[in-house]
């Protein structure tokens, strides 16, 4: 749920990175951080895991224009995939105006990603949203492996992406469909709050 402060006149919206463990979430993470100029980024926060080298979540605030006369912020989070985090994938997902979901692409890896996903579709099931109904993007990453070693884009729509979600191929370490993504779910998410604002 986006936060309207009236005093600054801003508007902060949350997106979640969601998916499997070392998927490439938080290299999306690190990526967008690296290129965005100083100015227009807050502080990075990180909670490193005993257990994992996987980041609890990333917090970045994003500049991305204005509706009605209000500035619009992000704060990017990532969630740990592993699946010992549960309780902590629920916490970070609470109040998302927008998911990316991050998939490997890797062929090993087609297990976990379904299983990630119906992951997600419970976490939003137990907080009341049906994820056909909330800003989501899917990013299938690691596109740049040889391609013995990952599925092509349809096989991975075939297996992930029943409903027709906005999907992106991504090599996260280079870059390749980084921004892409992230412009993606920000223009559905900012598309959604422009409808509500209308509507009131």
């Amino acid at each position: 749920m986006s936060l309207v402060n009236y005093a600054t006149r801003e508007i902060t919206c949350k997106i979640v990175y969601y998916g499997p463990g070392r998927s490439g979430k938080t290299t999306n993470l690190h990526y967008i951080y690296g290129q965005v100029p100083e100015d227009r980024k807050g502080k990075m926060v990180s909670l490193a895991t005993q257990t994992d080298r996987t980041l609890f979540f990333d917090f970045l605030p994003l500049d991305l224009g204005q509706i009605s006369g209000f500035t619009t912020k992000f704060q990017l989070y990532t969630v740990p995939g592993q699946v010992y985090y549960q309780t902590t994938r629920k916490l970070v997902l609470q109040g998302a105006d927008g998911v990316v979901f991050v998939g490997d692409s890797q062929a090993r890896q087609l297990q976990e990603n379904i299983e990630s996903m119906q992951d997600l579709h419970a976490n939003l099931a137990e907080q009341g949203i049906d994820a056909r109904q909330i800003p989501l993007v899917i990013q299938y990453n690691k596109q740049d492996l040889p391609s013995d070693l990952i599925l092509g884009v349809p096989d991975l729509e075939d297996a992930l992406n029943f409903w027709g979600a906005p999907h992106f191929a991504a090599d996260a370490l280079h870059g390749h469909g980084v921004f892409e993504t992230l412009r993606g779910i920000s223009e559905l998410v900012l598309r959604k709050l422009s409808a509500g604002a209308g509507a009131r």
